[in-house]
């Protein structure tokens, strides 16, 4: 990565950062629940599939209410746990309601503990956070790689159907254009409260090659 793009990144990654944080209570709470509801009005996740979301923190929207749409239509949930910071892995590993079976790992993240455990390639739909995003359906995360690493299978194949990665974002973290890098995990778009990006909002389904986006 060039000195520029690297950064433009940190600076966008800091301020967005930032922004998030300072979204009050009330408004968090109905933003949670409007990326559900769109979530559900694409269609997802489809009844009895593997669905991952994610525990929030440093002001990540909250995907509960996503987690608790999945399990209403009989689905498997799992949250991702990290099994080595050093080399940025990790695994999933299944999520039961209200964060029973959850602790703090060494590195202070809240994660989930024991039960099944599985690599993403066997889930059918990942909700992912994000730090920015635009239009495009582009990602910004935190920048340990984690999700870029764990998913990196679905760039060796001209085209993918699972799993289905959907970002999930309030709308002021939307930024005009966001650099992107060689490594970078192509979404199939981004829900926030008042909106759908990428190409989830051109209708196109899973399978479509990443210069097609």
């Amino acid at each position: 990565m060039s000195r520029p793009v690297r950064g433009e990144r940190t600076i966008v990654r800091r301020r967005m950062r930032e922004a998030r944080r300072l979204v009050d209570p009330e408004r968090r709470s109905a933003a949670a629940q409007a990326v559900a509801d769109r979530v559900a009005a694409l269609g997802l996740p489809r009844p009895g599939t593997r669905v991952a979301t994610y525990i929030p923190l440093d002001g990540e929207i909250d995907p509960a209410p996503v987690a608790e749409l999945a399990r209403d239509r009989g689905c498997s949930v799992y949250a991702p746990a990290i099994t080595s910071l050093r080399r940025r892995q990790m695994c999933f590993r299944a999520f039961p309601p209200g964060r029973h079976g959850s602790h703090r790992n060494r590195w202070g993240i809240t994660e989930p503990t024991g039960g099944e455990q599985l690599h993403g390639r066997w889930l059918g739909l990942v909700i992912v956070p994000c730090v920015a995003f635009d239009a495009a359906g582009s990602r910004l995360g935190m920048g340990a790689g984690f999700y870029d690493r764990h998913f990196a299978f679905l760039m060796q194949r001209s085209s993918w159907r699972r799993p289905l990665l959907l970002g999930v974002a309030f709308d002021l973290q939307r930024v005009e254009e966001l650099p992107q890098c060689s490594w970078d995990v192509p979404l199939w778009g981004v829900v926030t409260e008042s909106a759908v990006y990428g190409r989830a909002a051109r209708g196109l389904p899973p399978g479509i090659p990443r210069e097609a986006k």
